[in-house]
């Protein structure tokens, strides 16, 4: 097998992880837990895998993930809707966890997902820190929303707890604003995007842990990998609307409100939405257009390393 390519899926539950390969068509299941961990990074280090791919899963792929990288063994973390895609296309329909993993292991060997590197601790714990903001950001607008109906009652229980999650998302801000700056790499990145107005810290946070190929890549790819690339829906003599979807949704989210922002307070940005609008354009059409051209300069100014005003 040492010479042969292998591709390995793994399936991950909370309690344990389906494990597939191919050609050999070898299944097994280990607990998903440090002893399991360390049998499985074995087993698969015997094996000599080409590639091995796991879905995230909110959290439950983060140990096998992190052992199978320390391990110095190839490993992609893909999201799950490209592989529900994949198996429909191949006509696998049913669903165990078993046939889920075989489902990866093909999905490796006819994609071949490109590896990404482990994330160091400082980067991982950055990563956390931004996404819990958002969950207690997401936590506070739903109690805002239910004090609009809520009964005497619970008035003044909801009210607490706003306050409550209001100092932790302050808390929060302050903390991942602190971590930034002690790193030079982070702290040049960071006054780099927020140079350019309508990016607030909230948004350069975000671009820093969720979009670190920012000013590697050209500017139709990461337009492709945040997912802010029109893509035609045409058949045949029929041509439909172009529409956005897929790649980094946290990220194109953060975009967005950014662009609205910055067709306030950027004078290139307003200038070209308004530019747009004249033209008939659809609201929606020349935010999205907007948000491509952000993201753009943006990639510009951090390949370049040089701040909005040395290039506005």
């Amino acid at each position: 097998m040492s010479t042969a390519t292998v591709w390995v899926g793994l399936d991950i539950a909370k309690a344990h992880i389906d494990v597939h390969v191919r050609p050999t068509g070898a299944a097994w299941r280990v607990a998903n837990d440090d002893a399991g961990h360390a049998t499985l990074v074995s087993s698969l280090a015997a094996c000599q895998p080409t590639l091995i791919v796991l879905e995230a899963t909110g959290g439950y792929e983060t140990g096998i993930a992190t052992a199978v990288a320390l391990a110095g063994l190839p490993i992609a973390v893909v999201n799950p809707r490209q592989v529900r895609d994949f198996a429909r296309a191949t006509g696998r329909l049913a669903k165990t966890d078993t046939l889920d993993a075989a489902v990866l292991a093909g999905f490796a060997e006819a994609v071949q997902p490109t590896p990404r590197p482990l994330d160091d601790a400082a980067t991982a714990d950055l990563t956390a820190l931004v996404q819990r903001r958002r969950q207690l950001v997401e936590m506070l607008v739903a109690e805002k929303n239910r004090m609009e109906t809520a009964r005497p009652a619970v008035r003044r229980n909801l009210q607490q707890h706003i306050r409550w999650l209001e100092r932790r998302i302050t808390d929060q801000e302050t903390d991942i604003a602190a971590r930034i700056r002690t790193s030079p790499v982070w702290r040049e990145r960071d006054d780099l995007v927020r140079s350019v107005p309508g990016i607030g810290p909230t948004t350069a946070s975000l671009l820093i842990t969720g979009l670190p190929e920012l000013g590697q890549l050209r500017r139709r790819q990461l337009a492709a990998l945040v997912g802010v690339a029109p893509l035609n829906r045409d058949s045949g003599q029929w041509r439909g609307v172009r529409t956005i979807w897929g790649g980094r949704a946290d990220v194109r989210a953060g975009l967005y409100m950014a662009t609205l922002s910055a067709i306030r307070v950027n004078p290139a940005i307003r200038t070209f939405y308004r530019r747009l609008r004249a033209a008939g354009k659809p609201s929606k059409v020349a935010i999205v257009a907007a948000m491509h051209k952000l993201l753009t300069i943006l990639n510009a100014i951090v390949a370049h390393r040089k701040p909005w005003a040395a290039t506005a």
